[in-house]
């Protein structure tokens, strides 16, 4: 019989949850890439970040930065407080250990003075019958899991920031020499015009309206100016350098890899550090709500004290003898159960928020791979509708030149048509690092740049 309520008591606290350890909530992963839906099991997330972004500059850029970025170093720190804190409650596990000896003198009425001590080890040892100690352990545990997906998270994003700034000069490079050459021949085109005005072959609207549009080219220069140096400063400081020029290649020289596969939508469980953490704060939650259960029931713990002490009772003896004592307590809590229920309502109630944080963290995951995705194809689709508009605009320029100069055709047409080149070939360079972002973009959303176990061994 006495088996039997024992059995029955063990399968009731494990119901419960005190005993039961965490397993993942069902969640659909079906349809999370919406039109990029993949079977493929391979994914462009597991590609070290050096087989992605080649540019030897680029590389020692990230490496600079996973270095000597503050938030990367933050993010460690935060992991050594978790591991520290892990250890802390495995140790909880081990009986404590204290060494308290104490004296004291005393004289009654000013008679012979007496002297007293106590040299005693006291030990306590807590049983962790109701797993107590076990879910600290545990949510300790999941922390420590958590920062470590942080960290991870932290790491990713510094790749994928470093990427996109460094690209993003390139660009404004790129630009910068389009309408640099662009001024130039705009220069040329306001003498060519002067000299036009002088021969009485067009008038001085049409001069003036060559040299608005140069200074309105030469003043975009200055632009891209001030926008490189903002972009610099914001590449230094994820560098932990101070404001400095930052030296690069070129955007042409770019070579990205061209078989993209998402691959299947549950690997984001397994690849993605934001969606990783926020499970593994689901099961913080979880153990926490089993160990404020755990509170509910007796807590059993042992204590004793060996040592030396001179006095024994009314006796003083000298020299001292052998002290040894045990004990063994029950703690149930009463007067604070309602408190301790209430707690537990409160962790669960933390608990299905976690899940619902969980949920939703994937559903963005999925968004993202998406975005990416469809950022990427677009830009990379208009690569040549883009190269036959710029082949266009530069027959039209030239024609409308030749125009102007034999026979009836305006200044108007011909600035439109130069205007329209330039707009072109700057929308090219964009399409172009469009392109570039959207696999910088997608790389990340899919949980790339994770630490290989040979970085993580040299920490």
């Amino acid at each position: 019989m006495k088996k039997f309520i024992i059995v029955c008591l063990a399968a009731a606290m494990t119901g419960c949850g005190i005993y039961k350890p965490y397993t993942r909530p069902e969640v659909s992963t079906e349809g999370l890439y919406g039109s990029a839906q993949s079977a493929d099991t391979a994914t462009f997330g597991n590609v070290r970040w050096q087989e992605v972004f080649t540019d030897p500059q680029l590389q020692s850029l990230i490496e600079e930065a996973l270095a000597s970025n503050t938030d990367m170093q933050s993010a460690h720190w935060r992991v050594e407080e978790t591991l520290a804190a892990l250890k802390s409650a495995r140790l909880a596990y081990l009986p404590s250990f204290n060494f308290a000896p104490q004296g004291a003198v005393s004289s009654f009425d000013l008679g012979p003075v007496t002297k007293t001590y106590n040299i005693p080890v006291t030990a306590s040892w807590q049983f962790d019958i109701f797993n107590a100690l076990t879910n600290t352990k545990r949510k300790s545990k999941a922390l420590y899991l958590q920062s470590l997906e942080y960290r991870q998270a932290v790491r990713t994003q510094l790749i994928a920031s470093v990427a996109n700034l460094y690209y993003t000069l390139l660009m404004l490079d790129s630009q910068q020499q389009v309408t640099r050459e662009t001024a130039a021949k705009w220069k040329t085109s306001v003498e060519t015009m002067r000299s036009m005005k002088e021969a009485g072959m067009t008038t001085e609207a049409g001069v003036a309206q060559y040299e608005g549009t140069y200074y309105s080219i030469e003043s975009s220069l200055r632009d891209l100016d001030h926008q490189i140096r903002q972009i610099e400063n914001s590449l230094c400081s994820l560098l932990g350098r101070t404001p400095q020029a930052v030296e690069r290649g070129s955007l042409a020289a770019q070579r990205l890899p061209e078989q993209i596969s998402v691959g299947i939508p549950v690997q984001l469980l397994s690849n993605r550090p934001d969606v990783r953490a926020s499970e593994f704060a689901l099961m913080q939650a979880y153990y926490a709500t089993a160990e404020a259960r755990s509170a509910l029931y007796p807590t059993i713990t042992l204590s004793g004290a060996a040592g030396w002490t001179n006095s024994a009772g009314s006796m003083i003896v000298n020299p001292g003898k052998l002290l040894l004592n045990a004990a063994a307590s029950l703690l149930q809590p009463i007067f604070n159960a309602g408190a301790n229920r209430a707690r537990v309502k409160i962790m669960k109630a933390q608990q299905e928020e976690a899940k619902l944080s969980f949920r939703q963290t994937l559903l963005n995951a999925g968004a993202e791979v998406n975005n990416a995705l469809s950022q990427y194809q677009s830009a990379r689709s208009k690569s040549d509708l883009r190269a036959k508009q710029i082949e266009a605009m530069e027959r039209a320029v030239e024609s409308t030149e030749l125009l102007m100069q034999h026979s009836s055709t305006t200044y108007l047409e011909v600035l439109t048509a130069q205007q329209s080149l330039l707009s072109a070939r700057l929308s090219q360079i964009a399409d172009r690092f469009d392109e570039i972002q959207g696999i910088v973009n997608l790389y990340q959303a899919l949980g790339g740049g994770r630490e290989t176990d040979t970085e993580t061994k040299k920490k």
